[in-house]
């Protein structure tokens, strides 16, 4: 069926699914789910496990699951965290879907998710094509503003090459980028996955297998959401902190 949204809102099913009522649950689940992660359980049974314990719809459980990680993943990411003002000249890699829909989420109303290791995440899946709304010339202005303000050298944009309108997209992003003369490059390429996890500079990403790799990341969505859209609808299911590991005792 054609995509003939004009809005990255929220689904008709988020009102009830991330009701204030249904945070809490959401929140054990999610912390249950990290539990078992944590101690090599397989994802896919355990997530059906928690689920089913707590009786989550279909779209619950795809927040948990994108919420959850283990307590080793959760350490290893918020020790290659940067903060983006320490990029000053520095060059930055762009997940380019994966920044702008959360972007262009937040601007339309639709639900974001903390996860446990701190990053905002989005609901949506980028399966097979994109779609500009409305949000999406805006999400980039907004990217835009802060990315100047902290000085980074120049931007490489990535984009999934097999998703339709990759090209619609590059050119968008080119155009304005000419107009308000910012140093930024698009590329179309068939996995950007692989090269955000190997880069040599620090990455723009919220996607969690990116980040179980990357030597250096940036949580630039959720600091753009957090900064410039404070009335964004953001479901934090990130719970309790994870201790640091034991430091070994002097002999």
């Amino acid at each position: 069926m054609p995509d003939h949204r004009k809005h990255r809102g929220p689904h008709p099913e988020d009102v009830r699914d991330f009701a204030p009522e249904q945070v809490p649950a959401l929140r054990t689940a999610t912390s249950e789910l990290s539990w078992l992660l944590s101690r090599s359980y397989p994802a896919v049974s355990s997530l059906k496990l928690v689920g089913d314990r707590h009786h989550l719809s279909a779209r619950q459980r795809t927040a948990v699951s994108r919420c959850a990680c283990s307590d080793q993943q959760r350490i290893r990411r918020r020790a290659h965290e940067r903060a983006l003002a320490s990029l000053a000249g520095e060059e930055l890699w762009i997940d380019g879907y994966n920044v702008l829909t959360t972007i262009e989420a937040a601007l339309a109303g639709g639900v974001l998710l903390r996860g446990r290791d701190g990053c905002l995440r989005d609901m949506a899946s980028m399966h097979g094509s994109y779609r500009k709304v409305a949000e999406t010339v805006p999400a980039l202005e907004l990217l835009g503003t802060i990315l100047s303000s902290s000085n980074v050298c120049g931007c490489r944009w990535l984009l999934d090459q097999p998703v339709s309108n990759s090209g619609r997209l590059r050119g968008i992003i080119l155009e304005l980028a000419a107009e308000r003369g910012r140093n930024w490059s698009v590329d179309l390429v068939p996995d950007p996955d692989p090269l955000l996890a190997q880069a040599p500079v620090c990455v723009a990403t919220a996607d969690s297998e990116i980040l179980n790799q990357a030597a250096a990341w940036v949580s630039l969505a959720g600091l753009a959401v957090t900064s410039q859209i404070p009335d964004a609808w953001i479901v934090d299911l990130s719970g309790p902190e994870v201790p640091e590991p034991a430091a070994e005792q002097a002999e």
